[in-house]
């Protein structure tokens, strides 16, 4: 049995149905092809899984219509603290601080967890978006007028265009014949939540240390969300330790200014690596999210650039469509790769440099990242500068979605 759409999109995770909401807005037909269960991730249960959103990853979520039921539950970052040190000295004499005061939006972001996000996601696309879920895309066929694409349970759909929102390891890139570079990190990240004693203020910190950095994050309550990057064997040493052991070797790298830590939920882990598609586009298809690049952790900036690209390609195909061009053809998918490349590109390699400035022990690298940062820190115009483009809000041309207007 074959069903007709105008956009299917492989990949179910967070950014597959946020485009799926916003073409489907636009009165575009589309399915979301998702391997696991719909009620995979939606559970009730904390597991202290959460994301940075910039302020224009929210807005975004605000045009599709999600962002009054996810507020109650979304902490604002208010301000931002990167500094470098080893464990247990503390951080260094300077240091980069960032105050969301210092721009007019008032804020930085929101830290949000993910089983509120996909939640809300997955409600939004019940009678907007055909939702198959526990099937996979297995093959897809380019044809004259579109691309045919067999599922697992059998079914077969045919679109004008193929969405690749599979992930770093994407097979909708691998069969188009897309291919990647990069490299490993050499480094696993080590996810957790923790409870503290202290409030954090809506304070991010960022601390580098040799072995990779820790990101302490606010989430509501006296609760911050961790991910901790170490070299892979030590990571792997860690990671299996008992939850106390666990703590003790945290508690160093962390630091006693929220006083007393406990594990609020389960741990996590993943291995790092930079992964950059070659192309964005291929004959009838597109790459959105990790499909398309996946980063290193640093300032948590994943999704936000997955959500650009949904911004973007939403934006670049409801045009399209209204002009009354096929939206599968390569000048429209071009329009989308020369928008979003570059921009894609540059933030994932000034990620992998960053990392590479500071996992390391090299003194006179240090002497010279400490100036670096309180020279940054010294000048406000440059402060504002960072801080507005780690919100997203410095792009040029801004996709309306990311202004917080439909489309």
């Amino acid at each position: 049995m074959t069903t007709d759409f105008d956009i299917v999109i492989a990949g179910g995770g967070l950014n597959g149905p946020a485009l799926a909401l916003a073409l489907a807005d636009a009165g575009l037909r589309v399915a979301v092809v998702d391997a696991r269960p719909a009620d995979a991730r939606a559970g009730e249960a904390f597991d202290g899984r959460a994301y940075a959103l910039a302020l224009a990853s929210q807005r975004l979520l605000a045009a599709l219509g999600l962002w009054s039921e996810l507020a109650p539950n979304a902490q604002e970052i208010r301000k931002v603290a990167a500094s470098q040190g080893v464990a247990g000295d503390g951080p260094g004499p300077f240091g980069l601080h960032f105050d969301g005061a210092e721009i007019e939006e008032g804020r930085l972001g929101y830290m949000l967890e993910d089983r509120f996000l996909y939640r809300a996601l997955l409600g939004a696309m019940a009678g907007r978006v055909t939702h198959l879920s526990g099937t996979a895309v297995l093959d897809q066929a380019v044809a004259d007028a579109g691309i045919r694409v067999a599922l697992s349970d059998g079914r077969s759909l045919d679109a004008r265009l193929l969405v690749g929102a599979d992930g770093r390891q994407s097979g909708v890139a691998q069969r188009a014949g897309i291919r990647r570079t990069g490299h490993d990190y050499g480094q696993i990240a080590l996810v957790a939540a923790v409870d503290h004693d202290l409030p954090h203020q809506g304070v991010a910190h960022q601390f580098f240390m040799p072995g990779g950095p820790l990101a302490i994050l606010p989430l509501p309550g006296n609760r911050s969300s961790i991910v901790w990057s170490e070299p892979e064997d030590s990571g792997r040493a860690i990671m299996a330790l008992p939850d106390e052991q666990f703590l003790a070797v945290l508690r160093p790298r962390f630091g006693d200014f929220l006083g007393a830590i406990r594990l609020a939920g389960p741990r996590f882990s993943y291995p790092l690596n930079l992964t950059l598609a070659q192309r964005y586009a291929a004959p009838r298809v597109a790459l959105v999210g990790d499909a398309a690049h996946g980063v290193h952790p640093i300032a948590g900036q994943g999704l936000n650039l997955g959500l650009r690209d949904v911004a973007a390609l939403a934006e670049v195909l409801v045009a399209a469509r209204r002009r009354g061009e096929d939206i599968g053809t390569d000048p429209v998918l071009a329009r989308y790769q020369d928008w979003r490349r570059p921009d894609a590109t540059a933030l994932a390699l000034g990620m992998d440099g960053v990392n590479a400035l500071f996992s390391n022990a090299n003194p006179l690298l240090r002497a010279a990242r400490e100036l670096g940062m309180g020279a940054v820190n010294a000048v406000p115009a440059l402060r504002r500068g960072f801080m507005r483009q780690a919100a997203g809000l410095s792009l040029k041309p801004m996709p309306r979605l990311l202004t917080g207007r439909r489309l």
